[in-house]
């Protein structure tokens, strides 16, 4: 998904952008949901599921971006709370 403006964007489309930039990150890394599932300790079913509808719990989206090595943006967002 392209960037958009968080400004102007519904929190469910900013989640659906979210989920849809993590399904990219994933799938460049050949890393299959089954995967990330184990390494994360995430559900398959949550996995799933926040991938088609951007639902997840705050935890559960913290475990699977660490276990896709994204803590630079995860420092960039913390950065400005």
């Amino acid at each position: 998904m392209d960037m958009f403006d968080f400004l102007e964007a519904t929190p469910d489309e900013i989640n659906k952008g979210i989920a849809a930039r993590v399904r990219t990150v994933r799938k460049r890394r050949k890393i299959s949901q089954v995967k990330l599932s184990e390494k994360s300790g995430v559900s398959l079913g949550s996995v799933k599921r926040f991938e088609s509808t951007g639902e997840i719990s705050l935890l559960s989206l913290t475990k699977m971006l660490s276990q896709l090595n994204v803590e630079q943006e995860l420092k960039q967002i913390s950065a400005t709370c």
